[in-house]
């Protein structure tokens, strides 16, 4: 319950952040700040996300005890990765050709993604170990700090750069202030192993290579709107993607937080096949999720803009948002649902493979659809390659999982987003408001809640009976 909190507590404030820096930065200067941090995901992604997805796979309570060359392996890893982009950074200061964008900007890009890097590798340790109070407190103290840096900054400098180095400083700064939670009494990184590095980094990188290619699809049409609409319209377009990715990912990460360690867990005490069986009902609890939020965003989406979103990006907002929520919703399917059934396996490869599907059908859209006077046919592009990547993924999950979520499980939250998506309808042609929203809250919630119930959605209705049972109940 800690853990769910936390995250609640993180989605919050990240959600406010977001806003209250693209507010005081105005479309423009937002426009900036969302590719310099496109950049800096790439990055991270590309270099660093290989130590999270290892630490979360094979690092545990007891790997901590009994084989301590995993951590000291992760942490010299970490420092050779780091000095290798230092070092790189400065060949290419030395040599390089200049680049269309700010040198300011994309310094703090590149330690942006360091402080992200180490923060998600930090946070991965502390999920492992399942050491709540530890994960906690870092999530406390890092939103606190992003609070008063990010938002303060754009609020007092109105700057990119200001923004970035606040969240710079944010990172390292809580990292540093729960240090004492993150040490190993036996890890040493004089004993890492460059073997185990190796076979870490083997295990991790068709994942990588995967989320770098998804990553670089919103670093690319930033980057096309940019040079076509200008930074303006790069800040609308990415204020969307943005906030929209965040909802969908502050859900999935608060289930995939428990429940891919559950199966971890599973794999560790009763072998594969439990794992398996884990990761079958993980996947029917992530879409019975997923698809009523996503489906239910579209309704509310005129009042959220009416209450939340600054006044310079509403319109687009809306627009480019409603594009984008089936790709927002296939890519949470992938990541939280279907990913897991290759990493319990320890058979990545065909990630790559349907990353590049993914890459193939958004450039064919691209390609495809017509330009107009805004940047639509990019966000249609983006969205549909990312539900050409689910499509993708799911063709090599049925090779792979030999158990899949009931399809009763599957058709049932279908019927009930369905059913909850008729009952909503009517509400979103009342006026944008804090009123209308609450409405429209309620009785999405009520319909697909008791339909969730009444079907027995991926257990779901029996985990409610049996709480309410064991509450109402006397012994």
């Amino acid at each position: 319950m800690n853990v769910l909190l936390a995250f609640l507590a993180n989605t919050i404030v990240n959600f406010v952040i977001g806003l209250t820096v693209a507010k005081f930065l105005g479309p423009e200067e937002y426009g900036r700040f969302a590719l310099a941090f496109s950049i800096a995901v790439v990055v991270q992604t590309a270099l660093y996300d290989w130590l999270r997805l290892s630490a979360t796979r094979f690092y545990s309570k007891r790997t901590r005890d009994k084989e301590p060359v995993v951590r000291s392996t992760l942490d010299a890893s970490f420092i050779g990765v780091t000095l290798f982009l230092g070092t790189a950074t400065g060949i290419y200061a030395l040599i390089g050709p200049p680049l269309d964008f700010e040198t300011n900007l994309i310094l703090l890009a590149l330690l942006t993604a360091v402080a992200n890097g180490l923060f998600d590798y930090c946070t991965a340790l502390v999920r492992a170990r399942f050491h709540d109070s530890a994960y906690v407190r870092l999530m406390l103290a890092k939103n606190a700090f992003a609070l008063v840096l990010i938002g303060g900054g754009a609020f007092i400098f109105q700057s990119a750069a200001v923004a970035l180095a606040g969240g710079v400083a944010s990172l390292f700064g809580t990292v540093m202030l729960g240090r004492g939670a993150l040490l190993d009494p036996g890890a040493d990184i004089r004993a890492a192993s460059s073997q185990s590095a190796r076979s870490l980094a083997a295990y991790s990188a068709p994942i990588v290579t995967a989320h770098l290619l998804y990553q670089a699809m919103p670093l690319t049409a930033r980057s096309i709107v940019a040079s076509v609409f200008g930074f303006a319209e790069t800040g609308q377009f990415a204020l969307a993607y943005d906030l929209g990715l965040r909802a969908v990912q502050a859900l999935g990460s608060a289930l995939d937080v428990l429940l891919f360690q559950i199966a971890v867990a599973a794999h560790e005490r009763h072998g594969a096949d439990r794992a398996k069986e884990q990761v079958a009902r993980n996947l029917g609890i992530v879409v019975a999720f997923l698809l009523p939020a996503c489906a239910g965003l579209w309704f509310i989406m005129p009042s959220i803009e009416a209450l939340i979103v600054p006044a310079q990006y509403r319109g687009p907002f809306g627009h480019y948002l409603g594009l984008l929520l089936p790709g927002l919703f296939a890519m949470g399917v992938i990541l939280f649902g279907l990913n897991p059934v290759f990493q319990i396996d320890k058979k990545t490869t065909p990630l790559i493979v349907a990353a590049l599907a993914a890459v193939v059908f958004g450039l064919v859209l691209l390609f495809v659809l017509p330009r107009g006077e805004d940047a639509s046919n990019l966000a249609i592009a983006q969205g549909g390659a990312y539900v050409g990547a689910l499509a993708a993924t799911v063709y090599f999950a049925l090779r792979t999982q030999p158990v899949w979520p009931s399809f009763w499980d599957m058709f049932a939250a279908l019927v009930a987003t369905g059913a909850m998506s008729l009952a909503l309808a009517p509400l979103r042609e009342m006026t944008p408001g804090i009123l209308t929203l609450i409405a429209q809250i309620l009785v999405g919630a009520s319909v697909y809640g008791l339909l969730t119930v009444a079907f027995d959605i991926a257990g779901l209705g029996d985990l409610v009976a049996n709480r309410f049972g064991r509450r109402f109940v006397r012994p």
